[in-house]
């Protein structure tokens, strides 16, 4: 779906311009000066809005998931992908946990680095397992 990839932009966004600027700055700076569906805005201020409330929570469950990982140490478009697909598969529940996981995974392949889609399944999936396969879903 092509309003995951606004938000990984507007993720990706807010992480190069600093932790002083909030993903609101970078989703009106998207909107402002990129042509963004008015169809896919919805999906795109919703999931901000989930990510911008929600993402100490996000990085703690992702962490939780990592082995021998640092969530600073990712590459930006990993970290970025991470996030919002935790964000889908915790908040809100109208996605199904595994889209999520692929969805997250056929992003990393489209932007990511070569093992960037065998990385964010393997954390995904840590994730899932350890909190939403469980009926745990924050």
């Amino acid at each position: 779906m092509r309003a995951r990839s606004w938000v990984l932009q507007i993720l990706y966004l807010a992480e190069t311009q600093g932790s002083g600027h909030p993903l609101s700055e970078a989703m009106d700076t998207v909107f402002r000066t990129r042509s963004v569906s008015p169809q896919r805005i919805p999906f795109v201020v919703r999931y901000v809005e989930v990510l911008d409330r929600h993402l100490d929570q996000i990085d703690g469950a992702i962490r939780d998931s990592m082995d021998n990982w640092r969530l600073e140490r990712l590459s930006r478009v990993d970290r970025s992908v991470l996030r919002l697909a935790v964000a889908e598969i915790f908040f809100p529940r109208d996605v199904p946990p595994k889209v999520a996981i692929q969805e997250g995974i056929r992003l990393a392949g489209q932007y990511g680095g070569g093992d960037s889609p065998r990385f964010v399944n393997g954390v995904l999936d840590a994730v899932y397992r350890g909190h939403a396969g469980h009926g745990e879903r924050p």
